[in-house]
């Protein structure tokens, strides 16, 4: 299948056990949870417990009832913000958010809410300090992501959140680009919500994500969506408690079985051990970029080193259209990419990189050095081919 460096969209490829335990569910017992007093459903009803477990365990969750299973991270962003948020609250952001939190705060916009977004530096990087200047009386919501998207550049949000939590505001982390592959707990960055996705740095399927919510935020919250749960079916009012008040309508069992055998075999394997590698993929990709850099073909996107990131590079082509760059890539030499804005254009502004977006390369926990070294010669080869203007 050529070499496959988007695992900033989604990682591949899966561990073995994560195709193994979503087959076996729907081919061995592919019951439901809470509507059925049979063995099988029981099974079902422990294996999303288990689930929970383990992301309670990895995430620093308080408890695993807790931990509230959605489609997606977007779901869960949603889900925290529109059932937070009343017109007249206020939102502090930065200006490396995707848009799963940038067009959920733009729609709020139109109803009352407002929104602070403090602007990062071009590589990415914030200063806690701004995030004290940028609150208010009315701000209910400190809400940031964890890691860029765009360029892998980590915010300090275990100073943000123990600032939040001083002040008595909530805290939300996007953890899209980090659980998974950096120790990321909740317990530890002070925060009231930890959103996450199941089918990147967790190594599970796409369709299923969740959110780790304190009690206090939790009991605060109104539901997105409400149903059906399969408790208190005598009433039709939604239940109270956690994390059925969250959890209308049927689960992705499939999902879930298929990200429980994936935390499994991260546990197994150690995420220090899955960052160190992925990091060292990420030094040698810009130790071989800096020789192009010099030669004018590329230009290298956020930080250059890898202290305080995750292994996501972005390159500008300053010669080159970035597209036609990774669809060479792609025809040519098998090599998959992600180009454009990569749904980050508040992140792309902030690095000077608006409205073009740039060519963005992430190796997995599967990639090799060879791969790199692969990637490498071929932008060296494109880029000498056509380094020419684009008109």
């Amino acid at each position: 299948m050529g070499i496959y460096a988007d695992n900033a969209c989604t990682t591949f490829p899966k561990p073995p056990c994560v195709v193994e335990a979503m087959t076996r569910f729907m081919t061995e017992g592919g019951y439901n949870v809470n509507r059925g007093s049979y063995g099988g459903a029981f099974d079902a009803e422990d294996g999303v417990l288990e689930c929970r477990e383990l992301l309670c365990e990895l995430l620093g969750g308080p408890d695993p009832s807790d931990v509230v299973f959605t489609r997606c991270i977007t779901e869960s962003l949603n889900l925290v913000l529109k059932g937070l948020l009343t017109p007249g609250d206020h939102v502090v952001v930065s200006s490396m958010e995707h848009n799963a939190v940038m067009r959920p705060l733009t729609q709020l916009a139109q109803r009352g809410v407002t929104f602070t977004r403090i602007a990062c530096a071009a590589d990415g990087s914030l200063d806690p300090v701004d995030v004290v200047q940028a609150l208010t009386p009315a701000t209910r919501i400190v809400v940031m992501t964890h890691a860029s998207n765009v360029c892998g550049t980590m915010l300090p949000l275990a100073e943000v959140g123990a600032l939040c939590q001083e002040r008595h505001i909530a805290f939300m982390v996007d953890s899209a680009q980090t659980a998974g592959f950096v120790p990321t707990r909740m317990d530890e960055l002070h925060a009231d919500a930890l959103c996450f996705t199941g089918h990147k740095g967790l190594l599970g399927p796409q369709g299923i994500g969740g959110v780790v919510l304190s009690p206090e935020l939790a009991a605060t919250l109104e539901p997105l969506v409400v149903g059906g749960t399969g408790s208190v079916s005598d009433s039709e009012e939604t239940p109270c408690f956690m994390p059925d008040r969250f959890e209308a309508g049927t689960l992705n069992l499939p999902g879930i079985m298929g990200l429980r055998a994936s935390l499994l075999w991260l546990r197994e394997q150690g995420i220090n051990a899955i960052r160190a590698h992925e990091l060292a993929l990420t030094q040698r990709f810009l130790d071989g970029l800096f020789p192009l850099e010099e030669d004018g073909l590329v230009r290298i996107v956020g930080r250059r080193d890898t202290t305080n990131r995750t292994g996501v590079v972005s390159v500008c082509t300053p010669l080159l259209d970035e597209a036609e760059v990774a669809r060479r890539l792609d025809v040519d030499f098998g090599i998959q990419t992600r180009v454009g804005l990569h749904c980050a254009p508040s992140a792309h502004k902030t690095l000077g990189t608006f409205p073009v977006g740039t060519i963005r390369f992430s190796f997995g926990f599967a990639g090799t050095e060879a791969d790199v070294d692969a990637v490498l010669t071929a932008l060296r080869k494109i880029c000498s081919q056509l380094n020419h203007p684009i008109d």
